[in-house]
């Protein structure tokens, strides 16, 4: 038998390539002889560009940023060349990720996206990249995308024109923003399923603020700063993307990408799927291995791995994915996208264990998957 092992990251515990590895390993502890491909998938969060660097065996470009506070750390993005287009793959988490901060820094009114917009500066002038992707994802951030600009080298002014910080908590003071003389930007695809507008109920402030350190009074005051900054870009660079689905996504970065460079939204595991050649890896195995750390709604509303299921079920082959959590409310749902829904654990388990023990589990759980079909059993919705 032929078997793709094509998961997302396990959250906290596994990376994608990692999961991948152990279903594999799991797998083969029953059949030996059958052959397993190693195909992890993302949807524009982190991981994003090592998967796309594996499968494109392109190369890692390493240089220092900004973290979300202003601290130097060193950070890279991945490049590969395809018919002769340079391609870049940044992803914002990998240095304007909440990963980067202690519990007790996270400061939504003072992280800023200017390490993001240092990582895609140097992609366009030093590496000359012709296109660029740039996934959105886990990030520390809700500055509209502010310091992405700054970074660029667009001048955020206050009305005595002194440049300000491009953070929440200065943003009221901007007056006016003028743009670089010199810069020229190639096209650029953000890899996001994030449909979230930039301001309101459901903007990034509101929706996203909480897991990043915002405490319940700072959301009006959040929620003003970038309300006045996307009135100030409106007038000074004649562009209104405060509604297009997406803007609010990585802290509102998704509005600074449409707004300072003409960015174009893609659903992120499109787009991957598309540059990791996901369909033919598909057509050419009889059965895929897919899942995440959390099979739940948010598994239906497009992530990785109902993408999987989906694109499994259209060519005809099965499916099954793995979870560290199956929500029970949407187990019904996710067996009209995969042939088999399985949890990592063979029992009731503490979240805690199951993120520490994550590679064990999964690895025994593909295991089980096999010698259930050993014993003659079908994977059947």
């Amino acid at each position: 038998m032929r078997v793709l092992a094509a998961p997302d990251k396990f959250k906290a515990s596994l990376t994608g390539l990692e999961a991948a590895q152990c279903l594999a390993d799991g797998w083969r502890s029953v059949f030996p002889g059958d052959t397993v491909r190693l195909l992890p998938i993302a949807d524009g969060g982190e991981g994003t560009a090592e998967i796309v660097c594996n499968a494109r065996r392109g190369t890692w470009i390493e240089l220092a940023a900004e973290d979300p506070l202003g601290r130097r750390v060193r950070a890279r993005y991945a490049s590969f060349e395809d018919a002769g287009v340079r391609t870049a793959v940044i992803e914002m988490s990998e240095v304007s990720g909440l990963w980067r901060l202690r519990r007790e820094e996270r400061s939504v009114l003072d992280a800023t996206t200017r390490g993001t917009g240092q990582l895609l500066l140097h992609a366009i002038r030093e590496l000359g990249a012709q296109r660029i992707i740039l996934g959105l994802g886990g990030s520390a951030t809700n500055d509209g995308g502010a310091g992405l600009a700054a970074a660029l080298g667009f001048r955020l002014l206050d009305a005595a024109g002194e440049e300000i910080p491009p953070s929440p908590r200065h943003l009221p003071a901007l007056a006016r923003i003028e743009r670089p003389p010199d810069l020229a930007v190639p096209p650029i695809l953000i890899a996001s399923d994030v449909t979230n507008p930039l301001l309101g109920d459901r903007g990034a402030t509101a929706v996203y603020g909480p897991q990043k350190g915002l405490r319940p009074e700072e959301r009006a005051p959040v929620e003003a700063a970038l309300a006045h900054y996307a009135d100030i870009v409106e007038r000074d660079l004649g562009r209104r993307r405060r509604d297009t689905p997406g803007a609010g996504a990585a802290g509102g970065l998704g509005f600074g990408l449409l707004t300072f460079c003409g960015a174009e939204v893609r659903s992120g595991f499109e787009l991957i799927a598309d540059l990791i050649d996901l369909e033919a890896a598909i057509r050419e195995c009889d059965l895929v291995l897919t899942g995440e750390g959390s099979l739940d709604g948010q598994t239906l509303e497009g992530k990785g791995p109902a993408g999987v299921g989906l694109l499994a079920r259209r060519l005809g082959r099965r499916c099954a994915a793995f979870g560290g959590r199956i929500v029970p409310s949407v187990e019904a749902e996710l067996r009209h996208v995969f042939d088999a829904v399985l949890p990592i654990a063979p029992g009731p388990i503490r979240f805690e264990d199951s993120v520490a023990r994550g590679g064990d589990l999964l690895r025994a759980a593909a295991a089980r998957a096999a010698r259930w079909l050993a014993l003659g059993r079908t994977l059947e919705r």
